[in-house]
């Protein structure tokens, strides 16, 4: 199976449990590969035939930058399901950041895995 990825999409929005992260929003890094058949696509060169990921970027932005989550476990089953709601994705990992929430880490988060049907 081929691998579609948007890589380092960093957003800003609400997600935590404390009570300041439920009023300043922070930065969330979110990494996403979708799983797809590439093989009609290119043979004919037409996007119909391919997994838009400029516009999966933008569902995945808008969804992560409005959905005010507690956790990040939350968030990357939210874009789990959105990525498995595009045409052609068969399966997804998902990875949810969140830069600098624990001291002395680059960054802390979550990894999920899905596929359709799950």
């Amino acid at each position: 199976m081929d691998k579609i990825f948007i890589k380092d999409l960093l957003v800003r929005g609400i997600i935590g449990i404390r009570d300041w992260e439920r009023e300043t929003v922070q930065d969330i890094l979110i990494n996403v590969t979708v799983y797809t058949d590439t093989l009609r696509a290119a043979e004919t060169d037409d996007i119909a035939d391919c997994v838009d990921y400029s516009a999966l970027a933008s569902k995945i932005r808008a969804h992560a930058e409005t959905a005010k989550r507690l956790t990040v476990e939350a968030l990357a089953n939210d874009l789990a399901k959105i990525c498995l709601e595009t045409p052609l994705v068969k399966k997804t990992v998902v990875r949810v950041e969140k830069p600098g929430a624990v001291r002395f880490t680059k960054s802390v988060g979550v990894e999920v895995e899905r596929k359709r049907g799950d």
